[in-house]
């Protein structure tokens, strides 16, 4: 299991609500995606333009199809990566 934490900090806060919708829908599209064990977008109460992804994946062969799906190369990648400062925390799960 991989799981991947990234901080988005969205650079114009009149993106904002776009981008919490694109990244709704990319959520929703990687949940369909095969070895995607869990995909959560959190919208931060003490920042308004911070967003943490929260994401669970089966291994490094789900990410790199991942980064060639739908919801990567048609919403993140030219609409979100952009508009955002972008912080990637790969995890291990402390159990």
């Amino acid at each position: 299991m991989i799981y991947v934490n990234i901080v988005l900090t969205v650079k114009d806060p009149k993106d904002v609500p776009d981008i919490q919708g694109l990244l709704a829908e990319q959520g929703r599209l990687s949940r369909q995606e095969p070895g995607c064990v869990r995909f959560e977008v959190y919208h931060s109460q003490n920042d308004d333009r911070v967003f943490v992804l929260n994401e669970h994946w089966a291994d490094q062969a789900a990410i790199d199809a991942h980064r060639k799906a739908t919801a990567y190369t048609t919403i993140y990648q030219p609409k979100v990566l952009p508009r955002v400062d972008r912080v990637p925390h790969p995890s291990t799960l402390i159990e």
